[in-house]
């Protein structure tokens, strides 16, 4: 099997010759450790020196307060958008708006304007025939509505001004699914799947309750998902954190893997999702990234790909269970992941 045929079986949960597996997004600041071990010069070099079955594919965007399209909003109204440092947490331009016509002064910003439909096309064109591509679309409508409010005060206005909460999400997704169809338009026909996403979950649970899950973001989970659908894209889901409650609806709303398997976080055992959600939906993770790949030796690492084809013999994307590994991560452990899930038994 190469790659796309491993994926697409992988995905159906059918038999397999040997795991896909996915290195993630290496951080920027981790990106020198793997070079260096891996004796290449930049991440394409290094996606197909690891053996990784998966080619992954920013959106290029470029605004004057962006470089990145999951920053590309000024919620500060300062221009000064971090995409590494940002927070939901701090207080943005719309903490005290209470009516409708409070959210006027804001300038949405227009994805055509800021999206090199040819740098779609060369970043996609890049990608090796037999690998995945990736496209990392993101669309985390709850996170950036969250950040549009300030965290605390979207949460209360969930409850207390739903009208005000879902006016903003409203245009967020409009900005997401146009920015979307760019993409989708720009690379048809070489695209085989996409991430999206929002982070619901802590370590121990949701961080809303489910019946808010299923009120303010499976909605716009699944119109993100028919789109991508209509173009014969597969659907990765992401939302770190323990959020088993909501698979089901993930599952209702067509996602077709969710990531990533968390494994320290509440319920997100490897062995309970399979028994639960196992026939139903693929997953993708696994290899704990707060412990394992951290601390553990390269033979840990090794011993946690064994156990996870056994409980996956399919329907499981070896992988570090957060897309971005970080800095602290020893490159041999990644070695020993790829080398383990890349065994043909």
């Amino acid at each position: 099997m190469n790659s796309k045929e491993r994926f697409l079986a992988t995905v159906e949960r059918k038999p397999v010759d040997r795991p896909a597996a996915w290195l993630g997004m290496p951080d920027i600041y981790a990106q020198p450790a793997l070079f260096e071990y891996y004796g290449v010069k930049n991440m394409h070099e290094l996606k197909l020196a690891v053996g990784d079955d998966f080619y992954a594919v920013e959106v290029p965007y470029q605004s004057p307060t962006a470089s990145a399209i999951y920053a590309a909003f000024d919620w500060y109204m300062d221009g000064n958008v971090d995409a590494e440092d940002r927070t939901l947490t701090a207080d943005g331009c719309f903490k005290d708006a209470e009516e409708l016509e409070d959210l006027d002064f804001f300038k949405w910003p227009d994805p055509a304007e800021y999206i090199d439909v040819e740098e779609c096309r060369r970043r996609v064109e890049a990608a090796p025939d037999d690998k995945v591509t990736l496209g990392m679309l993101w669309s985390a409508h709850f996170q950036d509505t969250c950040a549009a409010f300030g965290m605390e005060t979207a949460l209360m206005n969930m409850i207390a001004n739903p009208e005000i909460y879902e006016a903003v999400d409203e245009k967020i997704m409009d900005f997401y699914l146009k920015a979307n169809k760019i993409f989708f338009e720009a690379t048809k026909g070489r695209l085989d799947a996409v991430l999206i996403g929002n982070d619901m979950g802590s370590q121990r649970g949701l961080m809303l309750s489910p019946d808010m899950v299923r009120r303010f973001i499976i909605p716009g989970c699944k119109r993100l998902v028919e789109q991508a659908h209509s173009y014969g894209v597969k659907v990765i889901y992401h939302s770190c954190g323990s959020i088993a409650d909501i698979i089901p609806d993930l599952i209702e709303a067509g996602v077709d893997i969710v990531h990533p398997i968390q494994a320290l976080a509440a319920g997100m055992e490897p062995e309970s999702l399979k028994e639960k959600f196992g026939d139903k939906v693929s997953f993708c993770g696994g290899v704990d990234t707060q412990d394992l790949l951290v601390n553990g030796s390269p033979e840990d690492v090794r011993n946690k790909v064994k156990e996870l084809r056994t409980i996956f013999p399919t329907g499981l994307i070896i992988s570090p269970s957060h897309e971005a590994v970080m800095p602290d991560v020893p490159p041999a452990n990644i070695h020993a992941l790829f080398e383990e899930a890349q065994k043909v038994y």
